[in-house]
């Protein structure tokens, strides 16, 4: 490699500037940016295709930091190479308010690709990443054309692969023979607490060649000619993810190197021993001209041209592919909400999970950027295109994701694929087993992306299966979660509406809590529900009287249930209204004027029907309201109509519970 002893003073650069920013915060973790900055700068200099001048080039390769800890030799490389990060900001590295979090985070720092720091979460969306790519190649290149062909590069760490996402995400990527995914493992054998043997004693190469990945090697962290030729050497393989083994030291040239002394605290007395250790004479943040000429020169300037590049071989195929072209130009921009879905009529009955996929097929054929999949439950979840292919190595071109039963990687992968861009994505599981995608709709919510999840199974209704396949506590788990929107529709028309929320959604992902049992078409949602879902409730059923003497609220599958006591109720002589309320966050976010008339302050006597926990229904029937709910226990094992009936979700219970609660106070009204 020509430069070698630039190469080698820039490498020094990354490594103090990283420590540099954690000594000034006091906060923050040296061992990896000391130990893994010769890969870093490697990976950045000789191989990176990226434009700093223009962050959302379609085609620029991807690199994720799936070890997020290190963030500050993240900065370090996106301030060297020109991005909008300036020396003053890494200075304010951990602060409040910086553009220098302690881990990095997607929107807010010029360059971040994705939020990372719960580990092994960047190594699953980096697979999203290196899906989407093949997808969209597969759509839009042409002989001669290569207008989507670009690397996606991850850099994990031995905590990353120690957490079972990693062990999903793999074996998904390995599947799908993701030639053009590569992650460079900082294999140092030191984890927060110790030595990782402690408790990881895998044999993680053959581990992944066992997933199908071709597995590489290089024995010496510090050899950038090594580190150079492993990754020439993985992308000539087309037809194998590839894992790079680079063996390092935590905390190289400190004098704690090697140990967890150094994994997580600022080098403090340490600094000036480690300073000298590399012969690292400047001041801190002092960066000499020669090294930033050399980012510069290696990252921006090559990208710059390497975009110019692209943007002629895109203007020819333009010229030869236009429509084409167009579709791939739409395809980076927000969804168009103009996507054609009939209504349904009262008589009509369907499932919510048989309309999502009525749904999801109408949407597949408008929408060319939309695909999806499932955690082995299409047959279930109902979430495939019947008139489309699956997505496999030999289809590239399918739209059903056969993700297996990974659910978490499925959620990851399907955020990296939002990320990347040109595509929309679904993931789809049982709603039980979204606990298990938890932390990757978490992070899309920090993230604000507007991924979509499609659950269904959605409550005890889901009968034979039994407790551990009947939700309780998620909805309310998932309404907590702030930058979610849960919504739970009560019918076709409900269902339909939800699904344009959620292709409408820019900052927000978007969760679809479906059932398996069928839903009756509602009186008046034909009309009612496409604006009622956008804004979160409504009332679907009015009282006779302007001001109703009380209010049932419920949301799915109960608002039948709150119907049909409604007319108990006004039969005997009460005068109440029906609100459906699929969505809490849309709700909660809507005027101040339309809230108090979906659900008027001065009318107290409220009752909210839930197949669920009721923790939380206060925020809407008060102190003084009731709800029909699942407190303190789980589901039952048995037939479905038995187990609800047996919680008491029927039309009589609804209309005893108001008249219990309610009925003395409203005699006296």
């Amino acid at each position: 490699m020509q430069n070698s002893s630039l190469d080698q003073k820039s490498i020094n650069a990354l490594r103090f500037l990283s420590v540099d920013m954690i000594q000034k915060a006091n906060s923050g973790h040296p061992g990896l940016p000391l130990g893994a900055a010769p890969m870093a700068y490697t990976l950045w200099t000789k191989q990176l295709n990226i434009n700093p001048t223009d962050q959302q080039w379609p085609n620029r390769d991807r690199f994720i930091l799936s070890a997020g800890h290190g963030s500050s030799l993240l900065y370090s490389l996106l301030h060297l190479s020109s991005f909008n990060l300036t020396i003053d900001d890494l200075k304010q590295f951990r602060q409040l308010g910086s553009k220098t979090p302690g881990h990095p985070e997607y929107g807010m720092t010029d360059g971040v690709e994705a939020t990372t720091g719960p580990l092994g979460q960047g190594l699953g969306m980096a697979v999203g990443m290196a899906m989407a790519e093949t997808h969209l190649a597969a759509q839009y290149n042409q002989p001669g054309f290569n207008i989507v062909d670009h690397y996606t590069y991850a850099l994990a760490g031995d905590g990353d692969l120690m957490e079972g996402i990693s062990h999903e995400a793999a074996s998904l990527a390995g599947h799908l023979k993701l030639g053009k995914l590569i992650v460079l493992y900082d294999d140092n054998s030191v984890s927060l607490d110790g030595p990782t043997d402690m408790a990881f004693t895998d044999d993680t190469p053959k581990r992944f060649e066992a997933y199908n990945w071709q597995v590489l090697h290089v024995a010496d962290g510090n050899d950038p000619e090594a580190i150079n030729a492993a990754i020439e050497a993985a992308k000539q393989n087309t037809d194998q993810p590839t894992l790079i083994d680079v063996k390092t030291i935590i905390g190289f040239g400190a004098p704690n190197a090697g140990t967890n002394g150094v994994h997580g605290k600022p080098l403090g007395d340490n600094m000036a021993a480690t300073r000298e250790k590399l012969g690292w004479d400047y001041e801190p943040f002092d960066i000499p001209d020669d090294v930033r000429q050399n980012f510069e020169t290696n990252v921006k300037q090559r990208g710059i041209a390497s975009e110019q590049q692209w943007q002629a071989l895109f203007g020819n195929y333009s010229a030869q592919y236009s429509e084409l072209a167009e579709q791939f130009l739409q395809s980076l921009k927000p969804l168009s909400t103009d996507i054609q879905l009939p209504v349904s009529h009262v008589g009509e009955s369907e499932s919510g999970r048989n309309t999502s996929q009525r749904i999801i097929t109408a949407i597949s054929e408008q929408l060319p950027s939309f695909w999806g999949g499932s955690a082995d439950l299409f047959s279930s979840n109902k979430t495939n295109v019947k008139s489309a292919d699956a997505f496999e190595p030999d289809d590239l071109l399918g739209k059903n994701v056969w993700f297996g039963v990974r659910e978490f990687a499925e959620a990851a992968a399907v955020n990296g694929m939002m990320l990347h861009g040109g595509v929309r994505p679904y993931a789809s599981t049982f709603f039980v087993f979204s606990d298990y995608m938890r932390a990757a709709i978490r992070l899309a919510a920090i993230m604000r992306i507007p991924s979509t999840f499609v659950f269904t199974h959605d409550s005890i209704a889901v009968g034979e299966d039994g407790p551990t396949h009947e939700p309780i506590e998620q909805l309310m788990s998932f309404r907590a979660m702030p930058n979610v929107n849960v919504i739970r529709p009560a019918d076709i028309n409900e269902a339909i509406a939800a699904w344009k929320v959620a292709l409408a959604s820019t900052e927000t992902p978007t969760m679809l809590v479906l059932t398996r049992q069928n839903l009756p078409t509602l009186p008046q949602s034909d009309t009612l529900a496409a604006e009622g879902v956008q804004r979160g409730g409504y009332v679907l059923s009015p009282a006779k009287n302007a001001t109703p003497e009380g209010i049932l609220i419920a949301t799915g599958s109960e608002v039948q249930l709150a119907l049909a006591a409604q007319k108990q109720l006004s039969d005997a002589g009460h005068d109440v209204s029906v609100v459906s309320l699929p969505s809490f966050e849309l709700f909660d976010a809507q005027p101040a004027e339309y809230r108090e008339q979906v659900l008027p302050s001065a009318v107290t006597r409220r009752v909210a029907v839930e197949m669920g926990t009721s923790y939380g229904w206060e925020h809407y029937v008060g102190l003084q309201g009731k709800t029909v709910g699942i407190n303190n226990r789980f589901g039952e094992s048995g037939n479905a109509d038995a187990i609800m009936k047996h919680f008491g979700f029927t039309a009589d219970n609804v209309a005893a519970t108001y008249l219990k609660a309610f009925s003395e106070t409203a005699a006296k009204a």
